[in-house]
């Protein structure tokens, strides 16, 4: 996406770049809060539509334009998690995030787009790896606001109850009741290091479909989720225990012998695998990996959640 200025804009104006210095920043905040690329570039359109809208003399008597940018974009965003809950229940199967590649190798899957513009990408790190994501899904849209703008971005509460509509007291309770969410579900993980390795370890008895070296490399209380949006075959439900997923996954190997090639990457910022299959990418796989061993696969086969991989 190319946020530009409305037509007969001013370029020269000296407060442009520092406007649209602020898109990253958007960008960043809108993928963490609705865990889709596609919506935070919309919400990122929207926010700029909603600036060039007002007139000259609007937009000089705001004191601080960024702010200003990320309390319109944090309330947009607000409003799409609240009807988001709504279409979550006619989506075919169970939604997972939209999983981010390397920022070098993804495109904005845009028409017309030559590659990321450097102010499109989002800042890989703890706040953006696939469990993290998902237990913030879990949050109401309240919860995932005030904690994420709280905090991620480290805005104070007083500014964050402006956003989220409440009082700061109550800002401060719904980003306590997040982090106590965030403890529960999450397990410490080990260095990437460590986590490549048993990723390789996995890719490689998968491909030899050995379901012993699964069931070793897999939590036995391990869970498989997968997220073909209706779009791509896939289970529809989650698979719960480590020996169940190595059989299913034995058999998926089986199945896909011969016309599917698996490749090492990093699935928002952590090690991870795709499957190509036909020369594109068909499935991205997140991983969350706790004292050795696999306790969570996320398995995104929805095309309309693949774009960023995908360069042709």
């Amino acid at each position: 996406m190319t946020t530009r200025a409305e037509p007969g804009g001013d370029e020269s104006d000296p407060g442009l770049s520092a406007i649209m210095s602020e898109r990253r920043r958007l960008i960043n905040l809108g993928y963490r809060l609705l865990g889709s690329l596609a919506d935070a570039e919309d919400v990122v359109q929207e926010t700029y539509a909603r600036w060039y809208a007002m007139s000259a003399r609007e937009q000089r008597a705001i004191e601080s334009p960024g702010a200003w940018l990320v309390t319109v974009a944090s309330r947009i965003c607000l409003n799409l998690l609240g009807s988001a809950r709504a279409r979550r229940e006619t989506y075919v199967g169970d939604w997972i995030p939209e999983p981010l590649p390397e920022p070098t190798e993804w495109t904005t899957g845009r028409s017309g787009a030559d590659g990321i513009d450097p102010a499109d990408r989002v800042t890989l790190d703890e706040s953006v790896t696939m469990a993290f994501l998902v237990v913030l899904d879990a949050m109401t849209p309240a919860e995932r606001v005030a904690f994420v703008l709280h905090d991620v971005f480290r805005y104070p509460f007083g500014e964050v109850a402006e956003i989220v509509g409440r009082t700061p007291a109550a800002c401060r309770q719904l980003a306590s009741s997040a982090r106590r969410r965030i403890r529960t579900a999450q397990s410490p993980a080990g260095p990437g290091a460590g986590q490549a390795v048993v990723v390789r370890q996995f890719r490689t008895a998968w491909e030899a479909k050995d379901i012993d070296a699964l069931i070793s490399l897999l939590d036995p209380d391990a869970t498989a989720t997968a997220d073909g949006g209706g779009l791509a075959p896939t289970h529809l439900r989650p698979i719960v225990g480590g020996e169940r997923i190595a059989r299913a996954y034995a058999e998926i190997a089986r199945l896909w012998d011969g016309r599917t090639t698996f490749v090492e990457c990093a699935v928002n910022g952590l090690p991870g695998l795709v499957a190509r299959q036909g020369g594109s990418i068909a499935t991205v796989y997140a991983f969350e990996i706790a004292e050795g061993r696999i306790r969570h696969i996320w398995a995104v086969r929805n095309p309309e959640k693949l774009r960023p991989w995908r360069s042709d």
